[in-house]
């Protein structure tokens, strides 16, 4: 069974940055998606970024031109980095790792964007 391990959360304020790194347990490439997903207080789980094995990374609309998903391959590791914080963004952050019948979520991480 696969794992997912994730890092870098933490309490910025607005307009801060943050990395968050999630890191598989096998090569990233036995899956056909990775991605970050996202839940807030009271909300829904949303997918904030995606990226396929092959091919370019997808954002909700929300995060464009703020976040930005990494891919280290030697690493087995990918990371978001999110700049210029915004309260909204406030919710916990869960790696996902996906395709081939199977589908692998991170344990999440806490991002709370606060003055």
């Amino acid at each position: 069974q696969a794992q997912l391990l994730e890092s870098g959360g933490g309490l910025v304020q607005p307009g801060g940055s943050l990395r968050l790194s999630c890191t598989t347990s096998e090569n990233m490439f036995g899956f056909e998606v990775l991605a970050w997903y996202r839940q807030a207080p009271g909300k829904e789980r949303e997918l904030v970024a995606s990226r396929p094995r092959f091919g370019s990374p997808n954002y909700v609309d929300s995060v464009k031109g703020r976040f930005t998903l990494i891919r280290d391959n030697a690493k087995n590791t990918i990371s978001l980095q999110m700049n210029d914080l915004k309260p909204e963004d406030t919710a916990i952050y869960y790696c996902n790792a996906g395709g081939g019948g199977r589908e692998v979520w991170g344990q999440g991480t806490q991002v709370t964007v606060s003055s």
